[in-house]
């Protein structure tokens, strides 16, 4: 590790990883030639890139910086060796994959065990959440992303799309009855959720024309999951994804209403990951494997 490359995957392991020791097991060394990495490092760069403390260690803002430039390197590293020698069509290394919690859940976690299996040299480090991140501040190789593409800098590839539905639990039915029409939500409990980038009001067909009409009630989730537990517990209306949904409107957990006012809109569902012209074969893999076992339709 007495080489600059060695030195700098030195650093974002342990950038990464949060401590020498697991930086030292993920790289099949020992914490204190770790640290002497980082520290020739430091030293040749001139900065302090790791604040280091008995309780914590954190990036310093050279450190930040650093991290992001590195990492993008290293990406760019992997992806050059993944195109030569004898074992370029077997893809190995880790693979860090963001995606939202009912996605997650309901599509990446039952088919991941396969892709491992098929995959037995990568390993994949998977953070469910409904967060929107950035993938160089998240140090994610994919994400998955729902609804409208707002970063034109990431490659994307479509994987399905989903209807939206609005549902509630027989208990909340039989308390309060099924609205008849958008404008009965007035009278109803809406379960909505306190993204920054949510709205308070839901899409509906009425009279041939798109129209929004506005919701309210007394809970606000941060996930999707979260309104669906709410939903399913009898606590109002919610608005969630099909494929979020299906299982529980087959059990008759949950049961859609006002569906003859249904706009027919879906959400695009895309595996978003950085441009490069020769893609790492670890993310080309993944991505492909997701094409083809978590596609959805609207």
């Amino acid at each position: 590790m007495d080489n600059r490359l060695g030195e700098m995957e030195a650093f974002v392991q342990v950038a990464r990883r949060g401590s020498f020791a697991a930086a030292a097991k993920a790289l099949r060394r020992t914490p204190s030639a770790v640290s002497r990495a980082v520290a020739r490092l430091e030293a040749r760069l001139g900065v302090g890139l790791i604040r280091r403390t008995t309780r914590a260690m954190t990036l310093t803002p050279e450190g930040e910086l650093y991290l992001a430039r590195a990492s993008e390197l290293i990406a760019e590293f992997d992806a050059i060796e993944d195109g030569f020698g004898r074992d370029a069509a077997q893809p190995s290394g880790l693979l860090r994959v963001n995606v939202s919690v009912p996605f997650g859940q309901r599509m990446i976690l039952p088919v991941l065990p396969r892709f491992l299996g098929q995959q037995p040299r990568m390993r994949v480090d998977l953070t469910l959440t409904d967060d929107v991140v950035d993938l160089v501040e998240a140090r994610a190789d994919v994400a998955i992303r729902i609804g409208p593409l707002r970063d034109t800098r990431l490659r994307a590839k479509l994987l399905g799309r989903s209807r939206l539905a609005v549902v509630a639990a027989p208990a909340y039915l039989a308390r309060c009855g099924a609205p008849a029409h958008p404008d009965a939500l007035v009278d109803h409990n809406c379960l909505t959720f306190s993204f920054r980038r949510s709205l308070d009001t839901w899409p509906f067909l009425i009279d041939g024309a798109v129209s929004q009409r506005p919701v309210h009630g007394n809970f606000f989730g941060n996930s999707g999951e979260v309104v669906r537990m709410m939903a399913l517990g009898g606590a109002g209306l919610a608005r969630l994804a099909r494929f979020h949904v299906d299982e529980d409107i087959a059990a008759g957990r949950l049961v859609p209403v006002l569906e003859a006012f249904s706009p027919g809109d879906a959400e695009d569902i895309h595996a978003l990951y950085a441009g490069h012209e020769r893609l790492s074969s670890r993310i080309r893999c993944f991505v492909d494997f997701l094409s083809a076992h978590a596609v959805l339709r609207a």
